[in-house]
């Protein structure tokens, strides 16, 4: 292996040096052969470097309510100006980027209709908080190489995400949490259907779901699993909006809200599996080594432990888990993604006694490990 991987690099350091030639890049676009190469680089590199104006083009048909309006069926730009108050010259810009990007499309007869990316957000409406929620990174990236120095604090995302001011911890207000736990409640539907295809909660008695925000995914599993009880461990704050939930969907005889702090607090000990979704990338790693001890300590003799997120690592969603998430946990001032070998090691470390890799059907929504006792 060593072989090739000096075969490899070599092979890279060729590859750089011609391709950092002008006289090879002209020859390259010229060449019939390697023109079409040329310009697929080309408007790769383009798309990197005009990445930002692209999302800023999908925040706009969001913002102005673009998406929702079309799902009603197409329009054409005049009476779209005069639905959202633009001169027509003006919201042309912005219908010609959308088109572009796919997010809409040009009907035969000329009008707006969505495209397949814009169908999408109908068919995923929590994307659309995520989206209207990006300000705070953007406004916390206008000086990425000072954010990712930590030369930029307090930033706007830690200020959003209660929890990530460790002085707050389990003090935080309902009126800190109310808009993250939202945030994630529209998205944990989503996730949840992932989780619930991928492992069996069917061989178990007793759920505890460790950082379970609003309920949403023991509401999911409830569903499907008629037997499973549940604990639902969260800080205070949240833990009250999760029991008004759970007694909404008359769950309460089925599901006990503990509230406390995970880095912390014991976590309640009846439970025969846990489960941490979207916890451990949003804290670093003696936080994480002190939350799996925990979960370790809680569960049963012979439990198991459920950790879901985005992974590091996996090709197909890499921009995903290590360009976007790397710098939204820098703008947080915590938190990486970490690869499915990491976790598994540091849940070796934490006391458990064996890890393994579930499939996922969608990567991109969610990684899953398993860790047994």
């Amino acid at each position: 292996m060593a072989f090739f991987g000096k075969v490899g690099d070599r092979w890279r350091r060729l590859r750089n040096h011609l391709i950092g030639r002008a006289d090879f890049q002209a020859f390259a676009i010229a060449f019939p052969f390697t023109r079409p190469i040329a310009r697929q680089r080309s408007r790769q590199l383009f798309d990197l470097i005009a990445g930002f104006t692209y999302s800023q083009t999908l925040v706009a048909c969001v913002e102005l309510g673009l998406i929702e309006r079309l799902s009603r069926g197409p329009q054409t730009a005049e009476a779209l100006a005069s639905a959202f108050q633009f001169r027509p010259r003006q919201l042309e810009r912005l219908l010609k980027a959308a088109v572009s990007l796919d997010i809409l499309e040009l009907t035969s007869s000329g009008a707006y209709d969505l495209g397949i990316h814009g169908a999408a957000l109908i068919g995923n409406p929590w994307i659309a908080g995520f989206i209207k929620h990006h300000h705070l990174l953007y406004h916390d990236l206008f000086d990425p190489v000072a954010l990712l120095k930590g030369d930029q604090a307090p930033t706007a995302l830690q200020s959003y995400w209660a929890y990530a001011d460790e002085d707050k911890g389990e003090a935080a207000k309902l009126a800190d949490v109310s808009a993250y736990t939202e945030l994630m409640g529209q998205s944990q539907a989503t996730v949840a259907q992932e989780i619930l295809a991928a492992y069996d909660f069917s061989r178990h008695e007793h759920l505890l779901d460790i950082g379970g925000s609003n309920g949403s995914f023991i509401l999911a599993a409830a569903a499907r699993h008629k037997s499973l009880r549940f604990t639902l461990f969260d800080l205070p704050a949240v833990g009250q909006i999760a029991r008004q939930r759970i007694v909404s969907a008359q769950l309460d005889n089925r599901v006990t809200v503990t509230e406390g702090s995970f880095l912390t607090d014991l976590l309640p000990g009846e439970a025969d599996v846990a489960t941490l979704i979207r916890v451990l990338h949003d804290h670093d790693d003696e936080s994480v080594h002190t939350i799996l001890a925990s979960a370790r300590k809680a569960l049963r003799p012979n439990g198991t432990l459920v950790v879901a997120e985005p992974l590091s690592g996996v090709s197909s969603i890499a921009p995903v888990a290590d360009a976007y998430f790397g710098m939204y946990f820098a703008a947080m001032g915590q938190g990486k993604t970490r690869t499915a070998a990491e976790i598994a090691e540091m849940g070796l470390r934490a006391g458990f006694k064996s890890a393994s890799v579930i499939p996922s059907r969608n990567p991109l929504i969610t990684g899953i490990i398993v860790l047994t006792i």
